[in-house]
């Protein structure tokens, strides 16, 4: 069982993981760089095939993924709130399934290391938090469309 200031690093820190990864995708130059050496190490691995060429709107998505999950790990390093780590635990669950079906479909075996973070990630941010610390930021979440005010501090 996470405490509750373990559980808000474990987000801050998911959040600097995801920035760390997908900082090349939010760019059409940085993703163009990024895709050729994930190209490089597809062949220096010895996996068969190869990595698609992408057109520019596959570059498109790219960017656009890239730059939400960006802002996304913004938010989550400045406020490491602890429903933004069970959000974050789903929208795992979400890539995970997108990535098990790529994989599952013929894509790059290289994928398989991104969809083990994934899940590494996900699973670890579904663990129980204390609860009487936890619900201290969950009601505000909970009761609907309002947005509670940054209240500062990390």
């Amino acid at each position: 069982m996470w405490t509750p200031e373990h559980y808000r690093r474990l987000v801050r820190a998911s959040g600097w993981y995801d920035l760390l990864v997908t900082a090349a995708f939010v760019t059409p130059w940085s993703f163009i760089a990024l895709h050729g050496l994930l190209q490089n190490l597809h062949h220096g691995l010895g996996l068969p095939g190869m990595l698609p060429p992408f057109e520019p709107m596959h570059t498109l998505l790219a960017n656009l993924m890239g730059s939400i999950v960006c802002v996304w790990s913004v938010l989550r390093i400045r406020d490491p709130q602890a429903v933004f780590g069970r959000y974050d635990a789903a929208g795992r669950l979400l890539f995970s399934a997108w990535q098990a079906y790529a994989l599952m479909h013929g894509a790059t075996p290289l994928i398989a290391i991104f969809l083990f973070f994934e899940l590494a990630w996900g699973m670890v941010q579904l663990w129980p938090v204390r609860a009487s610390s936890f619900a201290l930021n969950a009601p505000a979440a909970m009761a609907g469309p309002a947005i509670p005010a940054h209240t500062g501090g990390s």
